[in-house]
């Protein structure tokens, strides 16, 4: 073919459909995107929706006080004129809260209804007491004059409101629930988060602590990452040997030995737990067994620097362990079943270390046990980093075993997620608690790579 057919009268190369080549380039490299594009489409959806989606939700209702900003505008605008917030407020207010419960309860299909019984529930995450005052306020303030002529039945409470609301409830003649609005006040607020570290905003949104009979969840959060770091410790003193034997053994052996440790992800965690319940429970397996195979001793023995002391070794039926419902029973149970988890990404990487380096440097003078510290071990840290990071995480926001084996010593701040979800419906300091969580992770990681290298990590 020669130029003439190749190359058009602007000096552009052709194909041999006439078409410019850098236009056909351009459209199968578009063509190529697009293909590539919708490959990916469904795996980005599944993403997006499951996992990117319900985090933004989290984070939006950690922050979000729109909906009783919505249902009391007129109290929260007078709330902001209010000067002397230690004495109790001028009429207008009391009229802005009869107004705006009025305007609400208006609202058609009882919309109106369950807008108030969620305020009154927000109001009393701040103060107990708020949602049965404003149940009984509510009744109140709306009741008509059915005896009335009038066409449209006017209400039976007038204004001024200030002494009807106190008489019927003396709750409203206490300055702190006035107060207690104060930390509500902005459409978009931090209370939750410092709820969600025994802090709080008082009438003039300055920072306090609550009082010290309502700080329980410092204690939860230092109880959370003390149980997180030992069962990562704990599962990882007992993994590293295990994973070198898997390593090591002889194929036929070494697959026996898995099977043993997968044999935990074939069973069902609520079975593991109850077997454990069984097992430590002062009547239980390990109690018994303590008590028929530790030996008696009990006699008058000479100690240096003591002398004549009376040792009693007796395990009686007085000295059994309590091992459930308290912390000891969280630790043990939580390091059995998460124990796979640190022991598949240390064998996985073990299981790359050639055999050769711990007989070379053996061959070079080096002792077995300077060997395996100098040689063996520093390559098996990603494969540790990867199993503390893995362990760590699942731990943290552990939930069912701290609720079974816990009892009130062994709660962790997962349980108090729950509690807050399901039971008290405070979902601002429950999603909270997530976002603190999820950003304790996401530092976790930071830490790793800063130490050791998000690169090194491996997982097989």
């Amino acid at each position: 073919m020669n130029d003439s057919s190749t190359i058009d009268s602007k000096g552009q190369l052709l194909t041999n459909d006439g078409v410019p080549l850098k236009e056909s380039l351009r459209k199968s490299l578009r063509r190529t995107k697009i293909r590539s594009f919708l490959l990916i489409l469904v795996p980005l959806l599944f993403v997006l929706i499951l996992f990117v989606n319900p985090i933004v939700q989290l984070l939006s209702r950690s922050v979000d006080d729109n909906a009783i900003n919505n249902v009391f505008p007129l109290t929260f605008s007078q709330y902001q004129i209010w000067e002397d917030k230690t004495s109790l407020p001028g009429e207008e207010m009391y009229a802005a809260v009869i107004n705006d419960i009025r305007n609400t309860h208006k609202l058609p299909d009882g919309e109106g209804k369950l807008l108030l019984g969620k305020s009154g529930t927000r109001m009393t995450y701040e103060l107990s007491g708020w949602r049965s005052l404003m149940m009984k306020t509510v009744k109140e303030a709306t009741k008509v004059d059915k005896k009335s002529k009038e066409e449209i039945k006017p209400y039976k409470w007038d204004a001024p409101y200030k002494e009807k609301m106190i008489k019927k409830d003396k709750r409203w003649g206490k300055v702190e629930f006035w107060q207690s609005l104060g930390a509500m006040q902005d459409p978009y607020t931090m209370g939750y988060y410092l709820n969600a570290v025994d802090l709080k905003f008082d009438a003039n949104k300055n920072i306090i602590q609550k009082k010290e009979h309502l700080r329980i969840y410092k204690t939860i959060w230092m109880r959370t990452l003390q149980v997180s770091l030992m069962v990562t410790i704990f599962c990882l003193i007992l993994a590293y040997p295990v994973s070198y034997l898997l390593a090591t053994l002889p194929m036929r052996t070494s697959n026996l030995l898995m099977i043993c440790v997968l044999m935990p992800f074939w069973t069902s965690l609520l079975v593991r737990i109850v077997a454990w319940m069984i097992m430590l429970q002062q009547n239980g397996v390990v109690n018994d067994t303590l008590l028929t195979v530790l030996p008696c001793f009990e006699d008058i023995v000479n100690l240096p620097f003591f002398g004549e002391t009376n040792i009693d070794l007796c395990f009686g039926e007085e000295d059994r362990i309590p091992m459930m419902y308290n912390f000891t029973g969280t630790i043990i149970v939580m390091t059995q079943i998460l124990l796979p988890f640190m022991i598949l990404p240390i064998y996985s990487v073990m299981k790359g270390i050639p055999p050769s380096y711990m007989k070379a440097a053996q061959n070079l003078g080096a002792s077995p046990t300077w060997a395996f510290i100098r040689v063996y071990m520093p390559q098996s840290v990603p494969g540790i980093g990867a199993g503390c990071i893995l362990v760590f995480i699942v731990a943290i926001g552990y939930y069912i075993t701290p609720e079974l084996v816990g009892g009130k010593d062994g709660l962790m701040i997962g349980n108090f997620v729950a509690r807050e979800m399901q039971k008290t419906l405070n979902w601002g300091l429950g999603s909270a608690i997530g976002a603190i969580l999820l950003v304790a992770v996401l530092m976790l990681y930071w830490v790793y790579d800063r130490l050791i290298g998000i690169d090194n990590l491996k997982m097989g």
